[in-house]
């Protein structure tokens, strides 16, 4: 009787279908179960929390007080895209009005010039921090492989990286707005100079990152790999294309990916002090607001923040994984 338990048992447990569907269920109890699980105990303890913490504009809000202010900003937006559409009808019912008295009437265009809303913000964010992590990756990517297949220009080179990689960006900020304020001369601008100030601070503040792993995955070349490159005679161009950037793509999208976080990390700091539109500003204008709900729509955009991060790195890794000799 046993016998044929055991056997029974090992016969299941070996049967193939058992297997997949222990390995499918095992898989989704760790990529939906436990991060459900540790959402929704970070969701009690932040609940139980908020109701024993009282500020000077009332109680912390909960879970449940964002959740609230998601919808009135979701809200809030549309009434301003509602009002934009009237406001370029009326615009377009005066043109036609005038040019059916006035054949020769120039009509006129105007930009519609209401406030941004949260989710115009964020895309404004979005675009800023972009602009800036690509001129930052168009400058790091090619000087960190140049140090990495030079070791005097490297010498010359990683003490001024490693000098100014730590400085702040609340440092870099008043240099940056002077020198755009001084340079950037113009009556009628491409782009804000507010823009110009905050797209340049991410700029300086996520080129380092990129600069030191491209160098650092450019200079551990395997030597066979080189070898390779002189066997065969390959013009440098050649050679960087061929053998160097499949070889050195995980460390360049190391420090892509350290960048990335770093330059949204420093663009909420910069738009807050250079009252750029975007987050970093929506954050300053309702603490400096002070009403009742502030404190929610601040924790609102904090979670906003802390989401499209997760998103841009997650993103980063997909393509790298897309990029990558090897996938």
């Amino acid at each position: 009787m046993t016998d044929s338990t055991s056997l029974t048992f090992k016969s299941t447990s070996t049967n193939p279908r058992f297997e997949a569907a222990y390995s499918w269920s095992k898989q989704i109890f760790k990529t939906l179960t436990l991060p459900a699980v540790g959402i929704a105990v970070f969701l009690v303890l932040w609940s139980a929390s908020s109701m024993n913490i009282k500020t000077s504009l009332g109680q912390f809000p909960g879970p449940v007080a964002v959740a609230q202010q998601f919808g009135t900003l979701y809200d809030e937006h549309m009434e301003s895209r509602e009002k934009e559409q009237k406001f370029y009808e009326r615009l377009e019912k005066r043109n036609a009005a005038k040019l059916a008295k006035d054949p020769n009437y120039q009509a006129k265009q105007r930009k519609y010039t209401g406030k941004e809303t949260f989710v115009d913000q964020i895309g404004t964010s979005l675009i800023t921090v972009m602009s800036g992590f690509l001129l930052a990756a168009a400058i790091a990517i090619p000087l960190g492989i140049w140090m990495g297949l030079s070791t005097t220009l490297n010498a010359a080179l990683n003490p001024i990286v490693q000098l100014f990689k730590p400085v702040s960006p609340l440092a870099w900020l008043p240099l940056v707005t002077m020198v755009v304020s001084a340079m950037y001369v113009s009556d009628d601008p491409w782009v804000a100079k507010s823009f110009l100030n905050s797209m340049l601070t991410v700029t300086l503040c996520s080129l380092w990152p990129m600069v030191i792993n491209t160098a650092q995955g450019v200079s551990t070349i395997d030597d066979d790999l080189v070898n390779v490159s002189k066997v065969l005679r390959l013009s440098p161009l050649t050679h960087v294309r061929k053998i160097v950037l499949p070889a050195s793509i995980p460390m360049i999208f190391t420090g892509m990916r350290l960048s990335l976080g770093v330059a949204w990390m420093v663009l909420i700091a910069a738009e807050m002090l250079a009252q750029n539109p975007g987050l970093g500003k929506f954050v300053w204008d309702e603490f400096q607001n002070g009403s009742s709900q502030s404190l929610a729509r601040i924790m609102a955009a904090v979670v906003v923040i802390g989401f499209i991060g997760f998103l841009l790195d997650k993103g980063m890794q997909k393509l790298q994984a897309w990029v990558s000799w090897d996938k």
